[in-house]
């Protein structure tokens, strides 16, 4: 199991589009990708899980990755919040 505490650097925080990011990346691993943030812990591949959090712009929450692609999974997830949510422009 890998963790590690992140913070959400993008204006809007953990809201609509970068929920739809998170929770689409996470769903990309067959890893247990868990968000824990105080006493809540969540399924980072559940939307309404993330929603729920309602985590702000300079939030922080631990990001807990369990499975066989955990390496690939963490380095993505990290990658995706550490750009501020960036989305790649689509053709």
């Amino acid at each position: 199991m890998i963790r590690r505490e992140v913070a959400i650097i993008n204006p809007e925080g953990l809201q609509s589009q970068a929920a739809v990011l998170l929770v689409q990346t996470a769903c990309r691993f067959n890893a247990r990708i868990r968000i824990e943030q105080g006493t809540k812990i969540i399924n980072a591949k559940s939307m309404m899980g993330v929603l729920s959090l309602g985590v702000a712009r300079e939030g922080t929450f631990l990001l807990c990755v369990d499975g066989e692609d955990e390496q690939a999974a963490m380095a993505a997830l990290l990658r995706l919040i550490e750009s501020g949510f960036a989305e790649s422009p689509r053709k």
